[in-house]
């Protein structure tokens, strides 16, 4: 795995060895970031844009941010092994103050009576694929207003995934690559 582009671009970063953990392909992470640029769906710039990477695994979506000038990134993620590889692919770059990780299940994370001074530009959510509940994680961001008014929900899944999403939400656009299907929503 790598970074894509920005000022990292070419930077190999680490994947979890483990089969539990699914990373995000690079031909999709290149997908998605060319809807971001030049989707007419999608008004929204990546410099200065605030990102929250739930079940963020190795960090792929939100480091490829951080080499693009996101202003800052906060990673959710519990499970030990891939949080070994996030905070490891992180210690790889320079100036990484506005990176966050923390460390908690994103249901509890999004429960909790957590801060947050500022809304989401892109909210990134890659569960592993048999997971159910993603309505759950949807509405409550709605819930809790997370995102900026011109934000994004980016959703990974798998290209089968047959879960109806929440009415709460506007699919913008589904695109699928390979095996993974990528919902763009607000």
């Amino acid at each position: 795995m790598r970074i894509i582009s920005g000022k990292y671009k070419g930077k190999k970063i680490f994947q979890p060895i483990d089969k539990k953990t699914r990373p995000l392909r690079d031909l999709v992470k290149e997908s998605i970031f060319n809807l971001i640029d030049h989707s007419k769906k999608i008004d929204l710039q990546l410099k200065n844009a605030n990102i929250l990477d739930l079940f963020s695994g190795s960090g792929s979506f939100g480091l490829e941010c951080f080499s693009r000038n996101a202003k800052k990134i906060i990673f959710v993620e519990s499970y030990k092994l891939a949080l070994n590889v996030l905070k490891k692919n992180i210690s790889l770059f320079e100036n990484t103050e506005n990176c966050k990780i923390v460390e908690e299940d994103c249901f509890k994370f999004l429960n909790s009576n957590i801060i947050i001074e500022e809304k989401f530009d892109i909210i990134f959510i890659d569960p592993p694929y048999k997971e159910k509940k993603i309505n759950q994680v949807l509405e409550r961001i709605k819930e809790i207003e997370f995102l900026k008014d011109n934000g994004i929900l980016m959703i990974h899944r798998h290209k089968n995934d047959n879960v109806d999403l929440t009415k709460k939400i506007k699919i913008l656009d589904e695109r699928k690559y390979g095996i993974s299907k990528i919902i763009i929503a607000n």
